[in-house]
């Protein structure tokens, strides 16, 4: 028994919603930091006002996947999930450009995040649940073409309204554009419908004929089906141990931050350490007491048993989203001030380098649209590995080109390079893992997978403005080059990953 090979218009309708998705993500990432800037905030304290989406992610992912691997509901598993998400993301996107003060942008910034969580995490998944193996490079692929195409869209939306429907893109101190604000609401409508149209345009196997799918796989490769069971996984002493020493260390980091008077930031990270200490130490306990049937235990227990390919993708993963971070912080006010001259948040030149940043960030997703349909042919010809540390590298020149191209316009060449990493980013971690963990932990996997795209978010949202304010005088342009960096060090790490599909798919591709 194999699941039924899908048409091009059926995957079509499965990845729609991502279209939607990334509207509502994009229009997060390019105004974001406008918004707040424009409420007060000053430079060297974006980075902690972002720390909402990836914290809200860090909780949220996992816990959906898990809940989402044991649902089963006349709309199916998944797609549940997709439904309330998008109507709890589109009130988010009404709400933003509507704050009145910082604290309620900051507010709905984290209502936003945690609802398109709840919406996105289960797509994932969705993919490895519906299509058959030789199917999936595709199925993630049609994700990162959607994405793409929906990112452009909602990058652009200020700057067209503005230059092609006369939409005012200024407004008086500590308000937000009308541009803004009508591009959120459009944003909010299209993210609905789409997400919407995927929920009743398809359709999930049941339980029953998920497991019939894995016995089947398991029978042709002459293996026993995996049972859930008390499995004996990491020792009581083991999560006592490691609970005490990560608390320890995190306090011992508070303490530090406190008595060198750092940045206050820095107690974040701090909190991070402990927290993860504290969740072993919660973990064990319950493991003692023989209380693990529960989604906590689960989740944690899954966390300590990750097969050794998604171990070495979560090094490729942190630095990649390090890079990502920093871009989508710094490149509004990088670029504004560097190459517009402006700080003041009111001026016609400040944004009007808000508005081409919208235009350079719909550039890498306009590309990344592309590269999706190009970057699965370079993987045939070299490898999945070549391929993503090909675009990794085109990903980190193109940010190191922000600090020599002075003339603003030419700065869409350094988005060609962002555009290839970014495309392969959403698709090559995800087409290698999903071959390489078991299907029935599908949904849980991909959240945990979440971890190392929040890990990095977190600790660039706690250090990059101390760097920025002690090493680089508060030029938000240096930034970018520390995402450059990043890149590169994730296009080395490629190369450390074990794909087990890789002896399979050559020689499928030979025969």
């Amino acid at each position: 028994m194999t699941k039924a090979r899908l048409s091009l218009f059926q995957i079509w309708n499965m990845c729609f919603g991502f279209f939607g998705i990334q509207i509502g993500f994009g229009l997060q990432n390019a105004n974001t930091s406008r918004i707040f800037q424009t409420l007060g905030v000053e430079i060297d304290h974006l980075a902690i006002l972002w720390i909402a989406a990836p914290a809200t992610g860090l909780l949220v992912q996992p816990i959906i996947g898990y809940l989402s691997d044991k649902t089963w509901g006349k709309l199916g598993r998944r797609r549940p999930y997709f439904f309330w998400g998008a109507i709890l993301t589109t009130a988010a996107l009404i709400l933003m450009p509507n704050s009145p003060s910082l604290w309620i942008a900051a507010s709905a910034l984290w209502i936003m995040d945690a609802s398109i969580n709840i919406t996105m995490e289960p797509f994932r998944a969705f993919v490895g649940d519906n299509l058959p193996d030789e199917q999936r490079s595709t199925g993630y692929a049609m994700q990162s073409f959607f994405i793409g195409i929906g990112a452009v869209l909602a990058s652009c939306l200020p700057w067209i309204l503005t230059n092609w429907l006369d939409v005012a893109n200024t407004a008086p101190a500590g308000q937000i554009p009308d541009s803004v604000r009508i591009a959120f609401y459009a944003g909010g409508a299209v993210l609905l419908a789409s997400v919407l149209w995927t929920v009743f345009s398809t359709r999930e196997y049941s339980p029953e004929q998920m497991a019939a799918f894995e016995a089947a796989e398991a029978a042709a490769k002459g293996e026993a089906v995996a049972v859930e069971a008390q499995a004996a996984g990491r020792g009581v002493a083991a999560y006592l141990t490691g609970g005490v020493a990560w608390t320890i260390a995190g306090l011992a980091v508070a303490v530090g931050v406190y008595a060198a008077r750092l940045e206050k930031e820095l107690y974040v990270l701090a909190a991070l350490i402990a927290g993860f200490g504290v969740a072993q130490l919660v973990a064990g306990q319950l493991k003692a007491a023989g209380r693990t049937r529960n989604g906590f235990s689960e989740v944690v227990e899954d966390l300590f048993a990750m097969p050794s390919t998604m171990k070495q993708l979560a090094v490729v993963q942190f630095f990649s989203w390090f890079g990502l971070f920093a871009m989508w912080i710094y490149t509004t006010p990088g670029v504004a001030a560097f190459h517009y001259g402006a700080t003041d948040t009111a001026s016609a030149a400040y944004n009007a380098g808000a508005d081409w940043v919208g235009v350079l960030f719909g550039v890498y997703n306009g590309v990344a649209a592309l590269a999706a349909l190009l970057i699965p042919v370079i993987a045939r010809t070299t490898s999945r590995r070549v391929a993503h540390a090909l675009c990794l590298v085109l990903g980190g020149l193109g940010l190191l080109s922000f600090l020599v191209i002075r003339d603003p316009k030419l700065l869409i060449v350094g988005m060609v390079g962002v555009g290839f990493a970014w495309s392969s980013i959403l698709s090559a971690p995800y087409s290698i893992l999903s071959g390489s963990v078991p299907a029935r932990k599908m949904g849980v996997y991909m959240g945990i997978f979440n971890f190392f795209i929040v890990i990095p978010q977190l600790l660039a949202a706690t250090v990059l403005g101390l760097l920025l304010k002690t090493f680089f005088g508060g030029q938000a342009i240096y930034a970018l080059v520390l995402g450059a960096i990043s890149f590169l060090i994730a296009a080395v790490a490629v190369f450390a990953v074990n794909d087990p599909g890789e002896p399979k798919r050559l020689a499928k591709s030979a025969s």
